[in-house]
């Protein structure tokens, strides 16, 4: 079933979009991850915190198919992907941005969208010349590039080669790219790091809009300003685990999440 953004959703919602069961992942003798039981929910805002070094970056390259889980599974809507490559888990519908923008440099900023959208019939060596076949979809996808850019304020850069880029400027494209896919959850790791401060409301308003389009959204970040203004629910992990989930409201009083994190993070500040 789908939304009027296109977006494929659970419409009877018999689980969350995403289910986590056991996961682990070690490097040598150092046990990074070892998340139990979690799960997000369709349609939130659902934001990642914690310390450096727990386990955030890593949780997201397991669950997107770019890192390996030592044991554990996990359910994206309702179909058990552990073990899938990157891929193939990005065209089922769960696609993530990274820390440090992948934007390819050499490239247009109309090209790098083009690159971000599946089903390109014209990719294939057998079809490519018989253009009649592809035409159409090629025509839809350049409309949809184009489309997002205008969305995303990037319209007027469509021709400038990506390495011209301001960086807050590459992680609005690398937003837009990923929307190129049609997602069901959208995985952000850090889009406001390294951003003009200018342009963080403008990040913050994209993100917001993903959720009212009828996207699931789910981010890590530091800044617990953004943290409390766009989170449905906030899942602070320290260690490795899952240490408090819950509302904002209800989170940043959790006695656990101030020992490991916002204590830590408030002695910096007075330091």
């Amino acid at each position: 079933m789908s939304d009027v953004t296109g977006v494929r959703y659970n419409a009877a919602a018999e689980e969350p979009i995403l289910v986590i069961e056991e996961v682990r992942r070690s490097f040598g003798g150092l046990l990074a991850v070892a998340v139990e039981d979690l799960n997000v929910a369709w349609h939130q805002i659902t934001a990642l915190i914690g310390p450096n070094g727990a386990g955030k970056t890593t949780l997201f390259n397991v669950l997107t198919g770019f890192d390996r889980a030592g044991e554990g599974s996990w359910r994206f809507d309702g179909v058990d992907v552990a073990g899938w490559p990157a891929y193939r888990i990005a065209r089922d519908g769960m696609v993530r941005t990274f820390q440090l923008t992948k934007a390819l440099a050499g490239m247009t900023v109309l090209d790098n969208m083009l690159l971000g959208a599946p089903a390109q019939q014209g990719e294939h060596l057998s079809v490519a010349p018989l253009r009649f076949v592809w035409r159409t979809r090629e025509r839809a996808v350049r409309a949809r590039a184009l489309a997002l850019l205008e969305n995303f304020g990037l319209i007027d850069k469509r021709d400038d080669l990506a390495a011209t880029l301001s960086g807050g400027q590459r992680k609005l494209l690398d937003m837009a790219r990923a929307l190129m896919a049609e997602p069901k959850l959208v995985m952000l790791d850090e889009p406001m790091a390294g951003v003009n401060p200018a342009l963080v409301q403008s990040l913050l308003e994209h993100i917001r809009r993903l959720r009212d389009d009828g996207r699931t959204v789910m981010f890590i970040e530091h800044d617990m300003d953004v943290v409390m203004s766009i989170s449905d629910r906030v899942i602070c992990m320290a260690e490795g685990r899952v240490i408090a989930d819950g509302a904002p409201g209800e989170v940043v009083t959790n006695q656990a999440l101030i020992d490991a994190y916002l204590g830590q993070r408030r002695g910096r500040t007075a330091s």
